[in-house]
C-alpha cells in the first residue's frame, strides 16, 4: 500500500497558535487529497473518477448561524439585522481558542489560494481543514497559486473549518452548535459544526462584498458570466432556479465565471477558480458543460449511486434536492482563464415568475435597473415547501442578501453609477411562467429564453418598437428574431386579461411593500423605478 505520510513542509501553523502533534498537509495535489480522503473514508470514487462526498447533517448553509463580530471597524458599517448577525469581540476570542485547542491533536490539510481573478484587489487565503476533501472543495472554488508563488506566499485572510468541533451555545454565544463567524478585523472565518463545504466558499464572499466596495469603489456581484467572440462581456444575475448557470453556459461565449464577480474601473473578473453546480437531474442532454465536466478533480455532494454500481444517480434527492458537485473552472472547456474580461455591455436579471405577471425579455432604464436589482425577485411555486399552495413571491436584496454586508443600497448605487458611466443595457428575464400563473400556465420555453438573449447581446434588439408595461413600467421589444410576437407580451398569452392585469396589480403591490425596508436609504433615483401600480 502506499505511503500517504508524505511531504512534511517547512511551513507552520505556530501563527494561529497551532502547534499540533499530528501532520500537517500543505498544498496537496488533487491525487493526494483524493488518497488521502479514500483512506480517512471520507468519500468514495465515482466511475468517472469523482470524489462522492457526503455532507452529513447540514446540506446547505445556515443563514441563521452565520455571524460577524461586531467592533470598532464593523460597528457602524455593517448592515446589522437577520442577514448580518452580530457576535461579540470576547465571544469571538474565546472560540477561537476553544478551536486551536481542540486542533492541537488532529492532523490538518492546509491550503494557500487567492480570491479573486484581479492581482488588484485579489484576496490571499490560507486555509486550514481537518478533512481532506474539504481541502479539496477549497483546492477546486479559490484561485491555484503556481509554485513559484507559494514559496513566499504571505495570506491575509484566514479560514478555519473543523466540522467535528461542535459549540456551546450557552457559553460560546452561538445560536446552536454549527456557526461561522466571521472577524473582519482580526481576518478570521471560524467554522465549525457543520460539514457543508458552501460555507466556505459563501464566508469569503461575504468578506469580499464589504472590502470591495467599502474600501476599494469595487462592485461585488453574486451572478455568472462569460464573453463573446467580438471581447463583450455579459453578465447574469438570478436566485436559485432561476437558470443563472445555464444561460450563462453558453458554447458559442467563453465562461468567465458561474457565481461570483467583481466589476472594477476596467473589467469584470471571476472570484473564484472553479463551479459550484447544482446536479439534481443533471442529465448530458440538459447540461452537457456541467456533465462533462464531472470527472477526476471534481466532487460531487451528498448524492448516490444507481443500485450495484459506482454510477450516480442524479435524479436521487434521498439526502438532498440540493445535490452539488465542485470542480475547477478548467474542467469546462471554453472557459476564460485568466478569468476576466471588459466591462459588461449587458446585463441580464434573471427572474422565475411563477405568477406569469414579469415579460419574458423587457428593457429597464436606470432607475428600473436599480429598483430591481434592490428588489432581487423570483418566485417560488406550490409544492416546494409545506404550506405553499399557490406561487410565493421571494425577494432577495441584490440577488444574494445572505452575503451582503454592507446595507443593499450601496451595492444598487455603484451599480447604478457604472451602468450609466458605461451605457450598459441591461434586461429582465422572465425564465418562469407564461399564459397564466402556476398550475394554469406553462413553463417559458428555453429555446425561446435562449434566442432572446441571444439578441439581445448581437443588438438585434437595439431597434425595433417597443410597448410601455402597464405596471411596471418596462420596455417589452414588439418583436424578437426566433421569438414567436405573442410571446413577447405576457398580458397576450392570458386567456382572461382581466385576471392577468390584477395579478400584474397584486406583484407590483408585493414589490413596493418589500421595498419598504429599504426606502429611507434609498435615492430619488431608484425610487423612480417602482411600479406603478
Amino acid at each position: 500500500m502506499l505511503d500517504l505520510e508524505i511531504k512534511a513542509h517547512h511551513k507552520s501553523l505556530a501563527d494561529l497558535g497551532i502547534e499540533t502533534s499530528k501532520k500537517v498537509y500543505w498544498n496537496l495535489s488533487p491525487a493526494e487529497l483524493v488518497e488521502h480522503a479514500i483512506n480517512n473514508k471520507e468519500g468514495v470514487l465515482t466511475d468517472v473518477g469523482a470524489l462522492m462526498a457526503d455532507t452529513g447533517e447540514f446540506t446547505g448553509r445556515s443563514p441563521k448561524d452565520r455571524f460577524i463580530v461586531k467592533d470598532n471597524q464593523t460597528k457602524d458599517t455593517i448592515w446589522w439585522g437577520d442577514v448580518n448577525i452580530p457576535f461579540e469581540e470576547a465571544k469571538f476570542d474565546l472560540l477561537y481558542n476553544k478551536m486551536v485547542d481542540f486542533l492541537q491533536d488532529k492532523q490538518l490539510y492546509v491550503r494557500e489560494a487567492y480570491a479573486g481573478a484581479d492581482e488588484k484587489y485579489r484576496l490571499k487565503l490560507k486555509i486550514v481543514n481537518t478533512l481532506a476533501w474539504h481541502n479539496m472543495f477549497c483546492l477546486n472554488m479559490f484561485l491555484r497559486p503556481s509554485q513559484d508563488e507559494l514559496k513566499n506566499f504571505e495570506s491575509d485572510f484566514t479560514i478555519i473549518c473543523a466540522p467535528e468541533f461542535k459549540a456551546n451555545p450557552e457559553t460560546d454565544g452561538t445560536r446552536q452548535s454549527n456557526f461561522a463567524v466571521i472577524n473582519l478585523s482580526k481576518k478570521i472565518l471560524l467554522i465549525g459544526g457543520t460539514a457543508y463545504a458552501g460555507e466556505m466558499k459563501k464566508g469569503i464572499f461575504s468578506v469580499l462584498n464589504y472590502i470591495l466596495p467599502h474600501e476599494h469603489g469595487v462592485l461585488s456581484m453574486h451572478c455568472s458570466a462569460n464573453k463573446g467572440k467580438e471581447g463583450d462581456t455579459a453578465v447574469f444575475f438570478g436566485l436559485s432556479g432561476t437558470g443563472k448557470t445555464t444561460l450563462s453556459a453558453d458554447p458559442k461565449r467563453a465562461l468567465i465565471g458561474d457565481d461570483e464577480h467583481g466589476w472594477n474601473e476596467d473589467s469584470v473578473f471571476n472570484f473564484e477558480g472553479g463551479c459550484y453546480a447544482k446536479v439534481i437531474d443533471l442529465s448530458r442532454e440538459k447540461e452537457p458543460e456541467i456533465w462533462d465536466a464531472i470527472k477526476f478533480g471534481a466532487i460531487v455532494e451528498n448524492t448516490r449511486f444507481y443500485k450495484g454500481t459506482r454510477t450516480v444517480d442524479y435524479e436521487n434527492s434521498e439526502v438532498t434536492e440540493n445535490t452539488r458537485t465542485s470542480y475547477p473552472i478548467e474542467h469546462i472547456k471554453n472557459a476564460l482563464i485568466p478569468s476576466q474580461a471588459g466591462i459588461p455591455k449587458n446585463i441580464f436579471f434573471l427572474t422565475a415568475d411563477a405568477f406569469g405577471v414579469i415579460p419574458p425579455i423587457s428593457k429597464l432604464n436606470k432607475s428600473q435597473a436599480m429598483y430591481h436589482f434592490i428588489s432581487g425577485y423570483t418566485a417560488k411555486v406550490a409544492g416546494t415547501e409545506v404550506g405553499v399552495t399557490e406561487p410565493k413571491t421571494t425577494f432577495s436584496a441584490c440577488f444574494g442578501a445572505a452575503f451582503l454586508p454592507l446595507h443593499p443600497t450601496k451595492y444598487a448605487q455603484l451599480f447604478g453609477e457604472k451602468m450609466e458611466k458605461h451605457h450598459v443595457n441591461v434586461w429582465l428575464i422572465n425564465t418562469g411562467w407564461t399564459g397564466g400563473p402556476y398550475g394554469i400556465g406553462s413553463r417559458m420555453k428555453l429555446k425561446y429564453t435562449r434566442a432572446m438573449i441571444t439578441a439581445a447581446l448581437e443588438g438585434e434588439l437595439d431597434h425595433v418598437a417597443y410597448r410601455t408595461h402597464s405596471v411596471f413600467g418596462v420596455a417589452i421589444p414588439e418583436t424578437c428574431p426566433n421569438v414567436p410576437d405573442e410571446v413577447l407580451s405576457p398580458r397576450a398569452t392570458w386567456e382572461d386579461k382581466y385576471a392577468y392585469d390584477r395579478k400584474a396589480r397584486e406583484l407590483g403591490a408585493a414589490f413596493i411593500q418589500n421595498f419598504e425596508k429599504y426606502k429611507e436609504f434609498a435615492t430619488e433615483d431608484i425610487l423612480a423605478g417602482a411600479p406603478k401600480w
